[in-house]
């Protein structure tokens, strides 16, 4: 019989896994994790995915609670999908870089600056970014959704530069640009990782979009999480450096347990800069705490939820097949 745990008192670390199941059962609950989350979370949750995946998760549950273990702009596509389930996240100070770098007062006025452009939002951005788009878009499918736009129709894409330069690159489309980063995806060294692939003869770099150019120009393999996972596992490459937040490499290493991944080094090798600190802020612990008291949630006004699901359903629907 389990061992009551006090309203005031985390459970040990040890009871934390058993505990967490426990709840999930009581509360009618799934548990979302991104791949960027420590891999105690990843080997918990009901579904771990990338920020597409995720959302067609999200769409898909009839869970009365879902448990989003990701940033804040992730659960609330869970909570614009859901709006009848209780969306909590674990830790409400996990943002995000571009969200936060992508004001909706600013955008509104970029977007009154170029009239007539087809608003193309990456999903890190806000709710309220999310609603002045035309579409949403994930890494794994810009390049396809931006390939359907017609050809005489002018875009602005936000919020992330990289990824925008890299689709214009895929597409051949010009398009007027958000000047947004991700601090993780911007802080690896070109320098150090042409120095490790010169110590791993026959090596590969994989990296994500939201990589610099100097970067990626040096990738064999450009994709999202899911994209870099599959491709990590299919390679018949043995080492793999991993340009993106380290996290990812916990489903590399489960799923190509012959293999060898390096994580691509930061320029400061004095801090863990190729981990993201807002996926981080989520542990285990307020993952227990926030399906115990159900805590904190994720709200939204109603006009901005249908205003912001528009965009997302437009996504979802040009990315079939994908």
């Amino acid at each position: 019989m389990p061992l009551p745990v006090l309203k005031d008192e985390l459970p040990p670390a040890w009871k934390l896994e058993e505990e967490i199941e426990r709840l999930k059962k009581e509360r009618n609950a799934v548990i979302l994790s991104h791949y960027y989350q420590e891999s105690e979370i990843q080997d918990l949750a009901d579904h771990v995915g990338d920020s597409l995946g995720l959302a067609r998760a999200a769409q898909k549950s009839d869970a009365k609670v879902i448990a989003f273990c990701g940033v804040h702009f992730m659960a609330e596509v869970a909570k614009i999908l859901n709006p009848e389930s209780t969306v909590v996240l674990p830790d409400m100070k996990a943002g995000c870089s571009l969200a936060d770098g992508c004001p909706p007062d600013q955008f509104r006025a970029f977007i009154d600056a170029h009239p007539g452009h087809f608003v193309v939002s990456y999903i890190n951005c806000s709710a309220a970014v999310k609603a002045m788009s035309d579409v949403i878009v994930t890494s794994s499918n810009a390049v396809k959704i931006v390939q359907q736009i017609p050809k005489d129709q002018p875009i602005i894409f936000a919020p992330d530069k990289h990824l925008a330069r890299y689709v214009q690159k895929q597409t051949g489309r010009d398009m007027v640009i958000w000047q947004g980063t991700c601090i993780v995806h911007e802080t690896f060294s070109e320098k150090k990782i042409i120095e490790l692939l010169l110590r791993n003869p026959g090596a590969e770099l994989i990296a994500h979009p939201e990589c610099e150019e100097a970067v990626l120009r040096h990738a064999k393999y450009i994709g999202s999480t899911t994209g870099l996972i599959k491709y990590a596992v299919s390679s018949p490459v043995q080492t793999l450096i991993v340009a993106t937040e380290e996290g990812v490499l916990h489903q590399m290493r489960r799923d190509a347990p012959n293999k060898s991944f390096i994580p691509a080094p930061p320029e400061d090798e004095s801090c863990a800069c190729n981990q993201c600190p807002y996926m981080r802020l989520n542990t285990m612990e307020k993952l227990y705490l926030c399906l115990r008291d159900l805590k904190p949630t994720i709200e939204m006004d109603e006009e901005l939820r249908l205003a912001a699901k528009r965009p997302i359903d437009k996504m979802l629907e040009m990315s079939t097949g994908i």
